[in-house]
């Protein structure tokens, strides 16, 4: 085997070599895009999601007020009724 032989089968055997170690990277990188846009997509469905959760846990509170006034209310207008049923 000459020395012209040998370089070009190195060369050859680099070519692919080469081309494999960019398409493993390639892969690489696209995996990463990936778990980085799924990362991004999750926080904001996180954010989204406690956002919804004050506004429900403000709705709550909201509604607990109603509901101590409704029955503060209640036993006021329950002192008014005399003991024989009649206002």
């Amino acid at each position: 085997m000459d020395a012209t032989t040998l370089g070009s089968l190195l060369v050859g055997v680099g070519a692919v070599v080469g081309g494999v170690v960019a398409y493993l990277g390639k892969r690489g990188e696209n995996a990463l895009t990936g778990y980085s846009s799924l990362t991004n997509d999750l926080q904001e469905e996180r954010d989204a999601l406690k956002a919804e959760r004050t506004e429900l846990n403000a709705k709550l509170a909201e509604m607990a007020a109603h509901r101590a006034a409704d029955q503060a209310e209640i036993a006021r207008l329950r002192t008014l009724i005399p003991p024989g049923g009649q206002p």
